[in-house]
């Protein structure tokens, strides 16, 4: 699952949506993953989506998914292994990652604290690596 799509399950409306009695688990979740990944209209049609549930819902708008998402702050990522590129540190601060944990002992440590020091993301070196191949 894409983490936007995790984050855009927990906004108000999708966590109030007026299910029919009939749907299932498996269907919930389908309606659910079409309204919080934007293809509802495109991929999928309004009135299809609408029969889920017991009054009309108005699906989330480009907008209301950029406001939710950028109120996703403060987040925590651990790794059980090092942090092999800068990248990792650039893309999780797309996802206010404020916060993050990981062993340490890549050969790029300087770089992934160089970003985190960027970005003034918090990073804590465990020394614990439980990742083994």
């Amino acid at each position: 699952m894409h983490y936007n799509a995790m984050w855009l399950r927990q906004h108000p409306l999708v966590l109030s949506l007026p299910w029919k009695p009939t749907v299932r688990r498996a269907e919930r979740s389908n309606a659910i993953d079409v309204l919080c990944s934007g293809v509802l209209g495109d991929e999928v049609s309004l009135d299809q989506w609408q029969q889920c549930f017991t009054e009309p819902v108005n699906p989330l708008t480009p907008e209301d998914r950029k406001s939710w998402l950028a109120q996703q702050t403060g987040v925590v990522m651990s790794s059980d292994a090092f942090l092999p590129f800068r990248d990792n540190i650039d893309c999780a601060k797309q996802f206010g990652v404020m916060f993050v944990a990981h062993p340490g002992g890549s050969v790029r440590d300087d770089e992934i604290i160089e970003a985190c020091d960027e970005y003034g993301i918090t990073l804590i070196h465990t020394g614990l690596r439980l990742f083994h191949h």
